[in-house]
């Protein structure tokens, strides 16, 4: 569980090539999903276009959700909307750059499953059988409307004996089948020149703000994630100190009562205020972001300062004006720093 924890979150890096992994992951699992379906028409009036249509619209929603909820950026960029200004001012560009590199790699997989269906053609033949004008074809002179919309409605079913050997129904058929088709390439087409132009035309504009944006929304994505890692890092070395002072808590009153048990580690722990510092943040004292925070209170405070006014871009600004009162340092050792202070405990 642990493997595939830590690969599930390599998975949600912000690196933009993992994430372009992802949607091709995400497009070679839909090639292989539409392959793998049984396209079954209902050949009913009022149904066949609501199958067709489903199947050729509703698959794509669904992976475009997918393609939304396996990107990490979709929810950090929702974030970097909604939360207060703070001491950080907001910029609008980082969220319309994050969004369309979301929106992008999200659109890869649903326009995967409409080219396919449309150069497949059955859901095309299967929502359009009906609408076809019989006037095109010589074959339906001799029959009445009712008998001709009837017809129609059984092209996508070759095996009913309606129109089992029937050569209208080929080339009612053969007449969608090739609409749909001629509209796949037209969308595949469309997509390759405008890719192209995109690419030609990208140089001759300033880098200089697309750099920006990059640079920014990258570091938005990576604090989020060291934020949280940090936090996990902080609570544990926290609960740690509970878990000591409860038991050096117990020790006191056993002893106070006249108690005596031999239980290991009772005799040799000591209160947290005790405990020596180990070599880390600020000249050797490894556990010096939790001495200015010792209750749940303190804690909650520091969490609702940093969503309700995160620091200010500038590293030269005094620590004291981004956490409100309380020690910036809660929130920021480094990861070997908690290492060692993991091993000096």
């Amino acid at each position: 569980m642990d493997k595939l924890r830590m690969l599930f979150q390599h998975l949600q890096s912000s690196s933009e090539s993992v994430m372009n992994g992802i949607s091709l992951l995400l497009a070679m699992g839909t090639v292989k999903l539409y392959s793998s379906f049984d396209f079954n028409c209902p050949c009913l009036a009022h149904y066949n276009a609501l199958y067709g249509l489903g199947l050729l619209l509703t698959p794509p929603l669904a992976l475009f959700l997918c393609g939304l909820l396996v990107n990490r950026q979709s929810v950090v960029m929702v974030e970097e909307w909604r939360r207060p200004v703070g001491h950080r001012r907001k910029d609008p560009g980082i969220v319309r750059y994050m969004c369309s590199s979301v929106l992008q790699r999200a659109l890869a997989a649903p326009l995967v499953w409409i080219l396919l269906a449309l150069l497949d053609g059955k859901c095309f033949v299967c929502a359009f059988s009906s609408s076809v004008d019989p006037d095109k074809f010589l074959d339906f002179a001799n029959m009445t409307p009712s008998q001709v919309q009837l017809f129609l409605v059984k092209v996508p079913c070759k095996e009913d004996e309606l129109v089992r050997d029937s050569p209208a129904r080929k080339a009612v058929s053969r007449y969608l089948r090739c609409l749909s088709q001629a509209i796949g390439w037209s969308i595949t087409l469309l997509l390759i020149v405008v890719a192209f132009l995109a690419r030609c035309l990208r140089p001759c504009f300033d880098q200089r703000v697309l750099l920006q944006r990059r640079y920014w929304s990258n570091y938005v994505d990576l604090e989020q994630k060291l934020f949280d890692e940090t936090c996990c890092e902080h609570a544990r070395d926290f609960a740690h100190r509970c878990v000591l002072h409860f038991f050096a808590s117990m020790q006191s009153e056993m002893r106070a009562r006249g108690l005596r048990h031999d239980t290991v580690g009772l005799r040799d722990a000591k209160p947290p205020e005790l405990l020596e510092p180990a070599e880390g943040l600020d000249g050797g004292s490894g556990k010096a972001h939790l001495r200015a925070i010792s209750s749940r209170e303190q804690v909650d405070r520091l969490l609702s300062t940093w969503y309700a006014s995160k620091p200010p871009l500038d590293l030269s600004s005094p620590p004291a004006l981004w956490g409100g009162g309380l020690s910036h340092r809660a929130l920021v050792a480094a990861p070997s720093t908690r290492l060692a202070q993991h091993t000096n405990v």
